[in-house]
């Protein structure tokens, strides 16, 4: 009976949803796999090893709904100062999930994309994430891009060095937003509307500092592990009851 309960609720959810006002970009920080695990006296690892359900069931949700992209933070480029053994499980879950999500990724006609300093990663987990790039290149679906040893400083930063390198001195007074835009790591990319965190912070964590300049922000104490389907479709139904501005008033919209 309770199984019969939750999808109601979560049909009902997705009925409430206006498909024609969807964010095209949502972004997603996922946050709370230490404290869940904590909470169930079990290592961290098993709170990260769970909340890969998690992602499982959001890029479904996404998917289902019609979100063009999803940008989900996987691991910040300060997460390297986390202990050695913890690092290492992770990149080995990341190549285990790979591995498990790959055929469910080309079946859905979803196409992955990497942000972040690749380089930083260990050279078995690099060779992963670009047999899965090829896999899913032909792809005309969503684009679910992963954030992996990513900054948003290290981005903006890299970004200004390009731009210096390539462009006389004279030149600099010229540069506008849009063309900055292009030198970043997520140039093939809309900016999100709206970024969902997990676990009850209120902090952007360095993550896409750039981009979320005008997005909507979505937090919930669900830790990460928990959160499913009926807790996306929420923050969407959230976002569509807000007013985007841009710096307007309601006055000039109407």
């Amino acid at each position: 009976m309770p199984c019969i309960r939750v999808t109601i609720r979560l049909m009902s959810l997705i009925n409430t949803i206006n498909k024609e006002e969807l964010p095209k970009h949502v972004a997603i920080i996922m946050d709370g796999n230490g404290r869940w695990a904590k909470q169930k006296g079990k290592p961290r690892i098993f709170g990260h090893q769970n909340g890969a359900n998690a992602v499982r069931a959001t890029i479904e949700a996404a998917a289902e709904i019609g979100i063009e992209y999803l940008t989900l933070y996987a691991f910040s480029a300060e997460n390297w100062k986390r202990p050695k053994l913890e690092v290492e499980a992770l990149m080995a879950l990341l190549i285990t999930t790979i591995d498990k999500e790959l055929e469910n990724l080309i079946k859905n006609n979803i196409k992955l994309n990497i942000v972040g300093n690749i380089e930083q990663l260990p050279a078995n987990v690099q060779k992963k994430l670009s047999v899965a790039l090829k896999a899913t290149a032909g792809s005309s679906g969503m684009i679910l891009t992963i954030a992996l040893s990513y900054s948003g400083r290290w981005e903006i930063l890299e970004a200004v060095k390009k731009i210096v390198k390539n462009s006389a001195s004279n030149d600099i007074e010229k540069l506008t937003e849009d063309e900055f835009s292009k030198h970043l790591s997520t140039n093939n990319l809309p900016d999100p509307e709206l970024l969902i965190r997990t676990s009850g912070e209120f902090r952007l964590s360095n993550f896409l500092l750039w981009q979320l300049a005008y997005a909507e922000l979505y937090f919930t104490k669900a830790l990460w592990p928990d959160f499913n389907k009926e807790d996306f479709f929420g923050a969407i139904i959230d976002y569509q009851g807000r007013e985007r501005r841009f710096g307007k008033t309601s006055e000039q919209l109407s």
